[in-house]
């Protein structure tokens, strides 16, 4: 299956090692739990620096956009616990995009995901949108990948959260296109194809892709979601 819903929550940040296990406990134990019984939140899931380094990649796919401004969302995101407080520091070079999906095929969660950020330059973004659309169709079928999906930021228009004052404020992506797989060299292999910088670049990117492998630690899905 594609990914759940039309909008999702995309997320990088560091952890130092001596956080990790703390971090981990509280992010399977209560953070998960608690935005997976927000009305819309369908399914969560945390991946890890592939290469065991301090960075983690977190999404959250919601059944539509206007989840992100929902009174349950927005009640958790300035009423945050008190481990949560403890937490939130900790999460260095924060980057949160809150996101509408423009592409999805194939299955979301494999064992490993690619995530490459980038923007389209002035005037390339239809032409941008169609190389990954094409790309997305392909991957899903390509051995030792499973989907692949493209998502762009649209930051609703509130006021800064008290979980993003707590941070110092967080940064955010423009297009986000994820690859997911089995096989972490065929995803790789794509960063040196269709998704390369200058063959980005050749149909619209405005700059080189910043591209980071992941593996999955968890994922848990909203008890209402239907089947």
């Amino acid at each position: 299956m594609a990914l759940l819903g039309k909008a999702a929550v995309a997320m990088w940040w560091d952890m130092a090692g001596a956080w990790r296990a703390e971090f981990e406990d509280w992010h399977s134990h209560e953070h998960f739990p608690e935005r997976m019984g927000i009305p819309g939140f369908l399914r969560g899931s945390r991946w890890a620096d592939a290469d065991g380094g301090e960075g983690f990649f977190v999404m959250y796919e919601l059944d539509r956009y206007e989840t992100l401004v929902s009174d349950g969302y927005l009640s958790r995101l300035n009423q945050p616990t008190p481990w949560s407080s403890r937490l939130m520091p900790q999460h260095r070079n924060m980057v949160r995009s809150q996101c509408q999906v423009l592409e999805s095929a194939g299955s979301a969660l494999g064992r490993f995901m690619l995530t490459v950020r980038c923007s389209p330059a002035r005037g390339g973004a239809q032409a941008l949108r169609g190389h990954l659309r094409a790309q997305a169709e392909a991957l899903s079928q390509q051995p030792g990948t499973t989907g692949a999906h493209l998502l762009q930021t649209q930051t609703p228009d509130i006021a800064p959260t008290t979980e993003q004052k707590i941070r110092g404020g967080d940064q955010a992506a423009d297009w986000i296109y994820l690859v997911s797989g089995y096989d972490r060299h065929a995803l790789e292999a794509s960063l040196a194809g269709g998704l390369s910088a200058p063959t980005l670049q050749a149909h619209g990117a405005d700059a080189a892709p910043c591209a980071q492998v992941f593996t999955l630690c968890h994922s848990a899905e909203n008890a209402r979601c239907p089947d």
